[in-house]
Formats: C-alpha cells, structure tokens, sequence
C-alpha cells in the first residue's frame, strides 16, 4: 500500500474517531443539561453577589447544593452564548430542576423578593411571632401547638426550642411559612453537624444535642463577642467537674411569661427543670436559637482554667478561676452578684 493511501486512511480513522467521540461529548452534554438535579435538600437558597463571574455563580450553588459538576454547567452556558449574562441576586429552589432550567433561572434573574430575618438569641415563640407578622407569607403554622409543627417537619426532638438556625432566609411571596421553618431547620443540622464532627476531644457532650443547649447558654450570656469563646470554656469547665451551671438565662426561661424582668433570689432557690442553679448539668432543651459564633465556641472552646465570670456593668464580664478571686470581683463590679 502506498505511502499516500495509508495516510488517507489513518486520516479517515482519525476524523471518524473524532466524529464519534463529538457525538458522545454532545450526548453527554445534552444528558446533563436536561437531567433534573438532586432534590434531597429542596426547598434550598443561594445567592449571586453583583460582579460575580459565571464561575463564581457556579460556586455558590454548588456549595448551597444546587448544582453539581459545574465545569459541565460553565461550558453548557458559554456553548449557548449566556456565560456572560448571569443576574445577581437572591435565588430560591423549591422543586427539582435540570441544569438547563437553572440556567435560565439566572440569566432571567428569576430572583426571590422577600426576607425574613431571625435574631441569634430569639426563642422560637418569638421566631413564630416574626413568622406570623410577616406579609408576605402564607401562614399555615399559624394557631397550631408546637408539637404540631415539629410533626409536620418530621422532627424528633422534644421541644422545637434551638432547632432553627438565625439567619435571613429569601422566599418567593406567598411561601408557606413551614417552608422557612423546614430550611432555617435543615441549616441548623448541617452547621451543628460539621462542628461537631470537628469538635474539641474530652468535650462534657454525649450527642449534638446536648451541645446545641449549651451553645444556646453561650448565645445568651454573652455580652461581647470577643468573650463568647471564654464564656463556653467556663460552662464546659463547670460541666466537666459536676458544678451548677448557675445561668441566670436558664432561670429565666423556665420562668416564661412569669418573669417580669426582675431575677429574685427566690427565683434561683426554686426548684424547676431549668433552673441551673438548683439542678446540676444541662436544662432539657436549648433555651434559645445559637448563632455560628456560639456553636463554634461550645464545641471548640479555649484552653481556660476559669470557673467564674460576673459582668463588669459594661457589657464585658471578668472571669476568675476560683471562688475567691470571684467573690472579690463581684464585690468590685456588682456587690450584689450572684455568679
């Protein structure tokens, strides 16, 4: 066979090789395009800064759990001429969709209006409160028992108290207001379970639970920010060697709607489920909503010897590794302290 037919040959081998794997690549790129995404975390919210590239787009959905294989979603969009076009905005997912459709969601700009914000520190009374003011939501929790709701979730646990996590969460107008619980919930269990799959060793703690309610102590007890991660270490140390607690937060809760905003000694004398100064280790549930601040500094405290802290009137607290030490400050800054 001559030099020239053989090269043809290899040549239409090539060609024919190439044709192939292009109609392979397309069909995989058109399998991918219309395939609907995963739907396990639906309803789900991303947002897109201004400026973001379509790369950086394809980063918060992937870490919000929209997407998946966002090299094939980058290419999908720069072959249709729409890499360019992405809107920035607040976006929310409340049913399965394909690549192709959340494409087109964010080069329509197809954006949730609405917010709704919940405070670190609120209870969940006052996360229904917020809920049912709210103009822009459908109210289906609204006159329903606690306990109901937590069945409607499909949620466990023995009070809805701590489970929801504070943040501003985006919704389209007219969204249930379950639909927020069911996200504000599923992002509370995603943060505490990747803290505390990362905690301390040695911590007081037998499930993530028992650390939500001592995160909800930190959240409330805490007067600067900086000192959040020594207030837990006092708590986890006072856990550690069976000493009370001694959390006038708790005392509080337990009182609910009887407390008048005057802590009395007879307060703190009374035996009840929540009162840590009567009782030793943790309340039975959260006693409020943590912040990622007060999750991060339960399961991952400071090394601390202090056993003690008592407020200096300021907002700051002076923390005191024994009782001594303690005694003086409380005669220095409140007189009448209790800490």
């Amino acid at each position: 066979m001559s030099l020239g037919r053989r090269t043809n040959r290899v040549l239409r081998a090539l060609l024919g090789a190439a044709a192939v794997a292009a109609a392979l690549f397309a069909s995989m790129l058109v399998w991918y395009a219309t395939a609907e995404l995963p739907a396990a975390a639906l309803p789900l919210q991303f947002s897109i800064k201004p400026g973001s590239s379509l790369r950086g787009a394809t980063q918060e959905m992937e870490r919000a759990g929209a997407l998946r294989r966002p090299e094939l979603f980058v290419l999908m969009a720069r072959l249709l001429g729409v890499a360019r076009n992405v809107k920035a905005g607040n976006y929310e997912l409340v049913e399965p969709v394909t690549p192709y459709r959340l494409l087109q969601k964010i080069v329509a700009g197809d954006v949730t209006q609405a917010a709704i914000k919940f405070v670190e520190g609120s209870t969940f009374r006052q996360m229904r409160a917020t809920l049912d003011e709210h103009p822009d939501l459908a109210h289906t929790t609204r006159g329903l028992a606690d306990e109901e709701i937590l069945q409607r979730l499909g949620i466990q646990e023995p009070s809805a108290e701590g489970l929801f996590f504070p943040d501003t969460y985006y919704f389209a107008s007219g969204s249930s207001d379950l639909r927020v619980l069911a996200r504000a919930y599923r992002l509370l269990q995603s943060h505490l379970d990747t803290r505390w799959a990362a905690r301390a060793s040695d911590l007081p703690f037998a499930t993530p639970y028992e650390a939500l309610i001592l995160a909800s102590i930190v959240e409330k007890e805490t007067g600067k920010e900086e000192e959040r991660p020594l207030i837990a270490a006092v708590f986890i140390n006072r856990l550690r060697k069976g000493m009370l607690l001694q959390a006038d937060p708790t005392v509080i809760y337990g009182l609910g709607e009887r407390f008048d905003g005057n802590l009395r000694k007879r307060d703190l004398l009374a035996d009840a489920p929540y009162n840590t100064y009567t009782r030793v280790g943790l309340p039975p549930t959260p006693i409020a909503m943590p912040g990622l601040a007060s999750l991060t500094a339960t399961l991952n405290p400071p090394a601390s010897e202090a056993l003690y802290f008592v407020s200096r009137g300021d907002g700051s607290s002076h923390f005191s590794r024994t009782l001594g030490e303690h005694e003086r400050a409380v005669t220095k800054y409140q007189r009448s302290g209790r800490r």
